[in-house]
């Protein structure tokens, strides 16, 4: 399979869709506005992880772990695992191209009716239930999800859904197979990507290396490429702005070097913007953008629930469960573990909803289970409850312990513990807030205390009870921690209402205008957990997929757009990569420009230096192949970055559609090269230029070459091409400082491997160092 994301310097400085994330909401979003015909760029916080490129093991898995707490507002916090630390709840949830569900167990069940009839949601949802049911078809039409195949096709049935089939009796509660987003069968999946089938390895939540699993980087997000959208990774987005009849999104590109230069935030333009950040990523942006000036209501951050979520074990059981992910001994072969969730003890069906749960089994992903022997036996003297007595019960359950200390997780007591997620109502009363360094916080003291979540102890405790185990509760959850939450299920924080008084968007997502009335404003939305307004007390990605499916079809029938919703665009997908090594640097010059002056680059640096006119840029340089960027007699690369010209625009201009070229023959003079620069600029009271920038490599003087490399003469024209009038000349040049910074940020692009990654730097080295000494030194 390909790559869906392209390269940053292919952003484009204007689209009719921006959309900022790329969980169920981003990505169905991006889907159904590029099948409508619209131009999409997706923006998404995380990095893009092909099959097998998911960590394997707990040193790789500890590369991609990412704590966010305390005072920290870091633009360059970058991991597939994420963890947000509140007061009295924490979060986990994943942080790549795909969102969650690259880390989710894929359980795709929907509400009971009692959840979407509850007055908490918009009328218009409620009294068209019919619409939400039609969201739902949609999203099980590009999810596929199906059961576990029980002794089919070479399945076999797991002893963890046996334990579970035990459990249900025990507890005289329903019991059955759950519809997963897995796919059973090698195959070209509906959008074209290669998918082969599921081996059973329990990976899922760590990240799914076989390509089994059904995430959205699998079918809505290769959707949304087929159609034409663009998708770019790395991008922290951190507000939006209205500005003249259009939306402004400002971002920062992670892991480039901009921030060894303090450079300002990038910005492109949108006729149209969805928040699909997840609920604590939209809610910070609209936060944020209401720090800047964005009217919106009083309730962002209101409404945050984890969504009753409960983790526990039932620890050292007498039946064996073998719920051990393989990680890095995974093999093609079916194994015995199975998909991370497979099978549900449905406690739903309670005369007050409130009471109501969903108790699912679950595996510890391989990656972390060298750590779980010596966690769990710590955790079970700390808060265990044994559910049996006896001294040969007793001297099995220490015998089970010893080996899985001595031989591992696959062994004694770990390879007998089952793990439990349930999901049920807690009261949706948490809150998130910014503080004034820009900072999200979640508030939810003493939530753990609840009595729901006693009740969810003791339905755990029956079902561990079954199997003759140790019941473990969340290892927060006890008095020495207060009773804190983890939840893997964060929602609400832009939560619906009828107004702004009640919600911070309507029943489509679209956002309200202020902090009271139903004004709304045109081209802005939110789709993704964080509009749900309460609970819904079961696995939500089937509910945030048929809202997201259900707002699309909405504004697509509101904005007459075609929205065409068959298969029959050809996949451009299948097969790998085939560009090589490329190279990527950023950079900063610094100078003045003289504006008026039209002639002399020297005369306009006079001038814009008497005038104080400053000029700078800071841009990243990438070439996609270093060896074809050698071949091409142009060594053309790409660019992408900003410029600060206060005399021109009180705010930095964003640099888009860039060009350089590197050490290429002068046309007048076979004796002079040159280093070419040109790129489109927009300024955010609406402006457009055109950049204009060469360096003239020329031996006229040895010690020319220091100059002659670190200067760079500029011209800046109005509108977006060159050839324009003239705004100024001047010159820029590299101070030694920001040189040593920027020899920091040379990276090599999608390396195959560390050796190609140095190799294709070198290349670049060579060929640089090879132009000078030609030039300079040869004799």
């Amino acid at each position: 399979m390909k790559k869906l994301a392209k390269p940053l310097a292919s952003i484009q400085p204007e689209y009719d869709y921006v959309i900022i994330g790329s969980g169920y909401g981003g990505s169905i979003s991006a889907s159904r506005m590029a099948r409508s015909g619209q131009s999409v760029c997706l923006f998404e916080k995380g990095k893009e992880f092909l099959p097998g490129e998911f960590p394997d093991s707990l040193l790789n898995a500890s590369k991609e772990m990412n704590f966010i707490k305390g005072k920290s507002t870091s633009l360059e916090k970058n991991g597939l695992y994420e963890f947000t630390m509140g007061n009295g709840i924490n979060v986990f949830k994943g942080c790549g191209l795909g969102g969650t569900s690259l880390v989710n167990a894929n359980v795709s069940i929907k509400p009971e009716d009692r959840v979407m009839q509850d007055t908490m949601w918009p009328e218009a949802i409620r009294k068209d239930l019919a619409s939400f049911e039609e969201g739902v078809s949609r999203a099980r039409e590009m999810l596929k999800p199906n059961p576990y195949p029980e002794n089919k096709n070479g399945y076999p049935i797991l002893k963890k859904t046996e334990a579970m089939r035990k459990s249900a009796d025990f507890m005289s509660s329903p019991f059955r197979l759950l519809d997963i987003n897995v796919n059973f069968e090698t195959k070209t999946n509906h959008v074209g990507v290669k998918q082969a089938k599921c081996t059973n390895c329990g990976d899922c939540v760590t990240g799914c290396n076989v390509g089994a699993k059904n995430t959205t980087a699998m079918n809505y997000l290769p959707d949304a490429y087929n159609h034409g959208a663009d998708i770019f990774t790395s991008i922290n987005v951190r507000y939006v702005k209205k500005v003249q009849g259009h939306w402004q999104v400002y971002y920062h590109p992670i892991g480039i070097g901009r921030d060894n230069f303090d450079a300002p935030l990038l910005f492109i333009k949108a006729r149209n913007v969805i928040l699909s950040a997840g609920s604590l990523g939209s809610t910070e942006i609209l936060f944020r953008s209401a720090k800047m000036g964005l009217k919106v209501s009083n309730r962002v951050g209101m409404r945050f629930t984890g969504n009753g979520d409960v983790l526990g074990f039932g620890y050292n059981n007498d039946e064996r469960i073998n719920g051990i992910g393989l990680g890095n001994k995974g093999t093609d072969q079916i194994a015995n573990v199975g998909p991370c969730i497979t099978s549900v003890i449905d406690l739903r069906e309670r005369d007050n909803l409130e009471d109501g749960m969903t108790l699912e089994e679950g595996t510890i992903p391989g990656p972390i289970r060298s750590i779980m022997p010596n966690a769990l036996i710590a955790f079970s003297r700390l808060a265990g409850k044994d559910t049996d007595r006896g001294f040969k019960d007793y001297f099995r359950e220490k015998f089970r312990e010893i080996r899985s200390l001595f031989l591992g997780a696959f062994h004694g007591a770990l390879a007998h513990t089952q793990i439990y997620l349930v999901m049920t109502h807690d009261d949706g009363n948490g809150t998130m807030k910014m503080d004034d360094e820009g900072k999200l916080t979640l508030n939810w003291e003493g939530v753990g205390k609840q009595e729901i979540f006693n009740k969810v102890n003791g339905e755990m405790f029956s079902a561990t009870q079954a199997l003759g185990g140790t019941k473990i509760p969340n290892p927060t959850w006890n008095n020495l921690m207060n009773y804190d939450l983890v939840t893997v299920h964060p929602l609400g924080g832009c939560g619906m209402g009828e107004s702004a008084e009640t919600g911070v968007v309507n029943h489509k997502g679209q956002v309200f205008a202020g902090e009271n009335g139903t004004d709304l404003h045109e081209g802005l939305y939110v789709l993704d957990g964080a509009i749900i307004p309460r609970p819904v007390g079961t696995n939500p990605l089937l509910t945030i997929s048929a809202l997201a499916e259900r707002s699309c079809k909405l504004i697509a029938e509101e904005k007459g757009y075609a929205l065409n919703y068959d298969f029959a665009v050809p996949s451009n997908l299948d097969g790998e990569q085939t560009s090589g090594t490329g190279v990527q640097f950023t950079e900063t010059m610094k100078g003045f420009i003289g504006l008026g002056e039209t002639e002399d680059f020297e005369k306009g640096f006079a001038k814009g230096k008497i005038d104080n006119n400053t000029f700078e840029f800071t841009l990243t340089i990438q070439t996609e192949d270093i060896d074809a960027f050698v071949a091409d007699e142009n060594h053309a690369g790409r660019m992408i970055g900003n410029m600060i010209a206060p005399a021109i625009s009180k705010e930095p201009l964003s640099a888009y559609n860039g060009v350089f070229n590197l050490f290429i023959q002068d046309e007048g003079d076979k004796e002079r090269k040159r280093m070419n620069y040109n790129a489109e600029l927009i300024s955010p009271s609406g402006e457009n230029y055109f950049f204009e920038g060469f360096k003239d490599i020329y031996n006229n003087n040895v010690v020319d070459a220091w100059k002659d490399t670190t200067t760079l003469f500029i011209t800046l024209y109005e509108g977006n091409l060159p050839g324009g009038k003239i705004v100024g000349k001047g010159k820029l040049v590299i101070k030694v400082s920001d040189l040593l910074k920027q020899l920091r940020t040379v990276k090599s692009l999608h390396p195959k491997n560390n050796e190609e990654g140095r190799k294709a730097i070198g290349e670049f080295g060579k060929f640089f160092a090879g132009n000078v000494f030609e030039t300079y030194f040869k004799p």
